[in-house]
């Protein structure tokens, strides 16, 4: 028997039929006219090739058929109800939920702040559990990603929230911070470079590789924590992120100059499986992102 060649609304019909056991008494429950019912009622035994209602002294009586499938049909219409059942309302201002986003450091520190200020008057039984970011972009616990990513994977949505360039990162007062920042000045200073996932090169590396062009990068280091500290007590200069770098000068003796090379910055965007993409209490938060997201 081929679903796609039967109409599921005799299922609602089979339904009323066998709670009323009466043909007249199930078109009104239903709402529709006797005939309508009766023509259902027989549709229903040829496809079920059995009477499943018999003439009794009173009325009707289910048969034994009839009666082993009532439990199974209410079942199966009221898992039909939730799946078509309209998501409920999300109220930010009283709602009680945690979200999973996964975020890097670089993410974080721009995000974070302004979000949870926003949370605390907005949504204060809003908790947000950060993850480091997965291999995969999506991993099955997360509910939004949010990184800078290259390939498209099915079933999974995007948005960008900002455009991120280049700054440089100096210390307040020192010789470097003074002064034109220009291409030859550039290369001859001492450079601290992030590098997050451990491997070699970088925009800038790959962009002044290309011209036969070298910085002397005098630190490597993994975590975006570690930078700003170390530039602001030595002359090691950072080709940073603006957004991070921004971040850090609003609270540490540092400076920002322009780079003098045209680096091309690259998009931070938020992800997430097209399985939840009508989840209100989600929309709402990705709306809520790209209003503290930085603005180009």
């Amino acid at each position: 028997m081929r679903l796609s060649g039967i109409d599921l609304n005799l299922l609602t019909s089979l339904d009323a039929l066998l709670a009323e056991q009466n043909v007249t008494r199930a078109a009104k429950r239903l709402g529709v006219s006797q005939p309508a019912v009766s023509h259902s009622l027989r549709r229903l035994r040829e496809l079920l090739g059995d009477e499943l209602l018999v003439r009794a002294k009173v009325g009707m009586t289910a048969t034994p058929r009839a009666l082993e499938l009532r439990g199974a049909v209410r079942a199966a219409l009221e898992a039909a109800e939730v799946v078509l059942r309209a998501a409920p309302a999300f109220d930010p201002a009283t709602a009680e939920r945690t979200f999973v986003v996964s975020m890097a450091d670089q993410q974080s520190f721009v995000l974070l702040p302004p979000l949870v200020e926003r949370l605390a008057r907005e949504a204060p039984g809003i908790r947000i559990d950060v993850r480091p970011p997965p291999t995969d972009s999506l991993a099955s616990d997360v509910e939004l990603a949010i990184g800078v990513w290259i390939d498209s994977p099915a079933n999974v949505l995007e948005q960008a929230l900002w455009r991120e360039s280049f700054m440089c990162v100096l210390r307040k007062g020192s010789a470097a911070a003074r002064g034109v920042l220009d291409r030859k000045r550039y290369l001859a200073l001492s450079h601290l470079l992030v590098a997050p996932r451990g491997t070699p090169g970088s925009f800038v590396d790959d962009l002044l590789a290309k011209g036969g062009e070298r910085r002397n990068v005098t630190l490597r280091v993994p975590h975006f924590l570690v930078a700003p500290h170390v530039v602001a007590t030595t002359d090691l200069v950072w080709t940073a992120p603006e957004g991070i770098a921004r971040v850090f000068v609003e609270y540490m003796p540092l400076v920002l100059r322009d780079p003098p090379l045209r680096i091309d910055g690259f998009t931070v965007s938020m992800r997430w499986h097209a399985r939840v993409d009508g989840d209100p209490g989600l929309a709402w938060l990705r709306k809520l992102l790209r209003e503290v997201a930085p603005t180009n």
